[in-house]
C-alpha cells in the first residue's frame, strides 16, 4: 500500500504584510511628528520676536505661512517690516525709531537640526525714519543668513549678499552709497557663555567693494576683511548695540582688531591691534600697520586740491597740527615770485613730499612680496592718525 503524501503546508502570508503595515505605522508617527513640530514654530517665532523686541527691533509680516513637509520646516513670511529703535548712538540720542521693509523672508530648519537655521531675503528692503518718506534702499541678487544654536542662545550667526547695493532717496534722484560684488558678516561665541562673559569674534568681507561720499579712499573699488574679537560684554541678553558699547566701556574691555586686510589696485594694507572704548564713546589705541603702495593713498586723500586751493588752518590742522597754515601759503607764494611757476610744482609735488615724510616716521618692510612701510594707526578720541595725518574722524559708539 502506498503511503500518501501530506498536504502541502499553507505559508503564512504575514510577512508580506508586515512591512506595508510598518512602513504605514512609521509615516503616520513621521506625520504626526511633523505636525506637532509645525504647530510650535508659531509659537517659537513669537518667543524670539519677544527677545527682539526687547533689544530694540520689532519684527513683523503681513503673511506668515509653514510648510516643508516631510523633511524640512519652512516658514515663508511676506511683506516684511522690523522697526529698529536706538541701534546707533545718533539714533539713541534723537530717540526716532527706522522701519526697514523688505518684500519676503523664506527660513528653512532641517526637521532632524532644527538648531540650525538658514533664511533667504527677497528684495529690495527700505529704511523709513517715522512719519516720514523712505531715505535708504537697498538690494542683491542673493541674500542669505544663517543660524546655529538654540534661539536663546545662538552660538553662531552668518549674513552673506551677492551684488549689494545701497542707494540714498535725500534727493530727485537716488544717491549710490555703497556698490560690491560680495559682502559677508559672521560673528560667533569666541570664549565664555551667552550669560557668563561672552567673547565675540566677528569677520566681515567685502569683495569689489566701493563707498561713495563718506571717504574719498573708499570711492574706487577695493577688497577688504577685518576680524575683530568684542572683550568685555556681560552677557548676550537682548539689548541694543549701543548699550552692549556702554558695558564694553564700564568693563575695561577692548576691541582687538586680529587681523585685517586693504587691497585697493597697488595699495596693500595690514593691521592689527587693540582698541578701548572711552567715556565719550570714541575708540582710542593703536594699530600696527604695514603699507605697501603708501605714495597712492596721500592723493586719494586729495590733498593736490586743498594745496591748489590754498591752505586752510582746519585743513592744516589735519595733516600737521600745530603748523601755521598763514606760515605755508607765505611760502609757497614767496617761490612763486622767486621763480614763476616754482610754487605751483610745490603744489603739485605735495603730496610725493607727504608720503616721504610719513614714510620717514615708519620703517621699511616687505609685504606679500612687496616694498612696505611699517608705521602705527592711531586713534585718539575717534579720531584716525596715520603717522601725523589724520585720516577720518569716526562718530561715537554710544
Amino acid at each position: 500500500m502506498v503511503a500518501s503524501e501530506p498536504p502541502p503546508r499553507r505559508r503564512s502570508r504575514w510577512p508580506l504584510y508586515a512591512m506595508p503595515a510598518l512602513l504605514l505605522v512609521l509615516a503616520v508617527g513621521w506625520s504626526i511628528f511633523w505636525f506637532v513640530a509645525a504647530s510650535r514654530i508659531d509659537t517659537e517665532l513669537d518667543g524670539w520676536r519677544d527677545r527682539e523686541a526687547r533689544a530694540g527691533r520689532v519684527y513683523d509680516c503681513t503673511q506668515r505661512k509653514v510648510g516643508g513637509f516631510p523633511f524640512r520646516l519652512e516658514v515663508q513670511c511676506s511683506g516684511v517690516s522690523v522697526a529698529l529703535a536706538a541701534q546707533t548712538a545718533q539714533q539713541s540720542a534723537s530717540k526716532v525709531p527706522i522701519t526697514a521693509r523688505l518684500a519676503d523672508i523664506h527660513v528653512v530648519a532641517q526637521i532632524y537640526d532644527p538648531t540650525r537655521i538658514i533664511a533667504e531675503f527677497t528684495g529690495p528692503a527700505t529704511l523709513t525714519d517715522l512719519g516720514q518718506q523712505p531715505s535708504v534702499t537697498a538690494n542683491w541678487t542673493l541674500g542669505q543668513a544663517s543660524v546655529a544654536g538654540l534661539p536663546a542662545a545662538p552660538q553662531r550667526a552668518s549674513l552673506a549678499f551677492d551684488h549689494p547695493s545701497v542707494d540714498l532717496l535725500t534727493g530727485a534722484v537716488p544717491a549710490p552709497l555703497l556698490r560690491a560684488d560680495h559682502l559677508e558678516l559672521h560673528g560667533r561665541l569666541a570664549d565664555g557663555s551667552t550669560q557668563d562673559n561672552p567673547v565675540i569674534e566677528t569677520v566681515l568681507r567685502l569683495v569689489a567693494a566701493k563707498v561713495l561720499g563718506v571717504h574719498p579712499v573708499l570711492q574706487d573699488p577695493f577688497n577688504a576683511e577685518i576680524r575683530a574679537k568684542f572683550r568685555g560684554l556681560k552677557d548676550l541678553t537682548p539689548k541694543p548695540w549701543p548699550v552692549r558699547f556702554r558695558e564694553i566701556q564700564a568693563a575695561g574691555g577692548r576691541i582687538d582688531i586680529t587681523q585685517s586686510r586693504f587691497e585697493q589696485g597697488e595699495v596693500l594694507a595690514l593691521a592689527a591691534g587693540s582698541l578701548g572704548i572711552n567715556p565719550a564713546g570714541k575708540l582710542d589705541g593703536q594699530l600696527a600697520m604695514t603699507v605697501a603702495g603708501l605714495e597712492k593713498i596721500i592723493p586719494a586723500l586729495g590733498l593736490d586740491r586743498v594745496l591748489d586751493q590754498g591752505l586752510s588752518q582746519g585743513a592744516l590742522d589735519k595733516m600737521a597740527p600745530g603748523v601755521s597754515a598763514r606760515d605755508v601759503n607765505n611760502v609757497i607764494g614767496a617761490l612763486d615770485r622767486a621763480i614763476p611757476g616754482l610754487g605751483n610744482f610745490a603744489r603739485k609735488n605735495a603730496n610725493a613730499g607727504l608720503a616721504a615724510g610719513i614714510a620717514a616716521l615708519g620703517q621699511p618692510t616687505t609685504v606679500e612680496g612687496r616694498n612696505a612701510i611699517a608705521l602705527p594707526l592711531k586713534f585718539v578720541d575717534g579720531a584716525m592718525f596715520l603717522g601725523p595725518l589724520q585720516i577720518a574722524q569716526l562718530p561715537p559708539l554710544f
